[in-house]
């Protein structure tokens, strides 16, 4: 039987293979070696297919391994998304519209760690790479959070690896949003509050330079502590925690509307409560005096 034509004469197996997205385009994932001439036609075909049916964003995702096909997609058009290590995200957005196609990542999520002991002593340390590398200056463990890791996961991980250190992941206190930082992004900077589970330290040579407990008066009088906005603030956060109750965030897992997925909130678990508990309180005084 003969195989099924299109009004441009082009054969359905001639056609590149896609999915729909959830926003009225296609995704297009090559995998296997193609030669650039073929591929063009097939393209060249495939969006007049798509432009047919109303199609509005093209995806095409390519391997590393098939990079000799990037400049061909560029030449119809097709713009880059973004890159990760073994694959190139390419886009083309279809009608005469504005294109609503999504940026490209934002942000970039980093913690810092606020680790108190019993003894009123903050967990810092120096740093062996970086801008303060050489400048003797005393700080809390920081670290990016990778990519499919939750923040609290992100600030045990970090402190144990620079420091040795186990810790229990507490609050989130605060968090800074600073822009045009590492590749023009943005980034979120979130200040956890941990509970120290282990003492002694095992620091990393490469990224730390030195780690000790330092007691938070001692922390909170250093001159490069005092001078400098976030540090201050940081300080300040160490000290209404070892003094008073100051309310964080902490993390309530949440399950996904669409699929079994479960993420976190973070919010004021106990305020919340409380206020449940009030309310419910007053109801049942309001029921009764009815």
């Amino acid at each position: 039987m003969e195989k099924l034509v299109f009004q441009n004469g082009v054969k359905k197996d001639q056609l590149l293979s896609a999915v729909n997205d959830y926003h009225d385009g296609v995704i297009v994932e090559l995998k296997e070696p193609m030669d650039p001439n073929v591929f063009q036609n097939m393209l060249k075909a495939s969006l007049s297919k798509w432009r047919l049916q109303g199609k509005k964003g093209v995806w095409i995702k390519l391997p590393i391994k098939l990079v000799n096909l990037v400049e061909t997609a560029v030449k119809e058009g097709f713009w880059y998304h973004h890159a990760e290590p073994h694959y190139l995200m390419l886009v083309y957005w279809i009608p005469e519209t504005e294109n609503t196609i999504p940026a490209n990542a934002s942000h970039r999520v980093g913690i810092g760690a606020i680790v108190l002991n019993d003894k009123r002593e903050l967990l810092v340390v120096q740093e062996n790479s970086g801008r303060l590398k050489g400048t003797a200056v005393w700080k809390i463990p920081t670290g990016i959070v990778e990519e499919g890791e939750d923040i609290f996961e992100g600030a045990i991980r970090e402190v144990k690896e620079e420091t040795g250190i186990d810790t229990e992941f507490m609050e989130v206190l605060a968090f800074r949003q600073t822009h045009k930082a590492l590749f023009g992004k943005s980034d979120l900077f979130f200040i956890c509050m941990m509970r120290p589970l282990s003492f002694d330290f095992e620091k990393q040579d490469l990224e730390i330079e030195a780690a000790q407990w330092m007691p938070i008066e001692e922390y909170a009088a250093l001159p490069f502590v005092q001078k400098h906005g976030f540090f201050k603030y940081i300080k300040d956060l160490c000290l209404v925690k070892a003094e008073r109750n100051y309310p964080g965030f902490t993390p309530v897992p949440v399950a996904s509307f669409f699929d079994a997925s479960t993420s976190f909130l973070y919010c004021n678990k106990d305020g919340l409560d409380q206020e449940s508990s009030a309310s419910s309180s007053l109801k049942e005084d309001l029921e009764i005096e009815t």
